[in-house]
């Protein structure tokens, strides 16, 4: 079943790569035994994702990308193997859609002058506080 990341926008199954491998930690007998992890990797390049979508997720500085462009998200919060597999989908999904997402340019703003006005009339009320606690001579 492909992953859906927006309209008309989703990743095929024989794109993902999905390994079971050992959780690490504590867990006793459950972590030493089972293969309950995921292991997902993604590779970039050769994805049918649209160009706009690939160019904004190479240039992406993360820890989970590789400099050869795959992603790797290992996933072993949950005991089960399904679990993790959804949460790794979930995981490399909201990757792709922060990547994607346009921010706005911020735009500097100057303070208002009542905003000045205010800032001024706050610095003499509280130096006068301090004045009045001075040793009266």
């Amino acid at each position: 079943m492909p992953l859906a990341i927006s309209a008309g926008v989703e990743i095929a199954d024989w794109q993902l790569q999905l390994t079971a491998i050992r959780s690490q930690g504590a867990g006793g007998q459950n972590v030493n035994k089972v293969n309950s992890a995921i292991h997902l990797r993604f590779d970039i390049k050769s994805s049918t994702l649209p160009d706009f979508y690939k160019q904004r997720l190479l240039a992406l500085s993360d820890h989970r990308k590789t400099e050869d462009g795959v992603i790797i998200i290992k996933s072993q919060e949950h005991r089960t193997q399904e679990k993790n597999r959804e949460e790794a989908l979930k995981r490399l999904k909201e990757l792709i859609l922060d990547a994607v997402k346009i921010k706005k340019t911020r735009r500097a703003t100057k303070p208002s002058r009542n905003a000045k006005k205010r800032r001024v009339d706050d610095k003499k009320r509280v130096g006068n506080n301090k004045a009045l606690r001075k040793k009266v001579i």
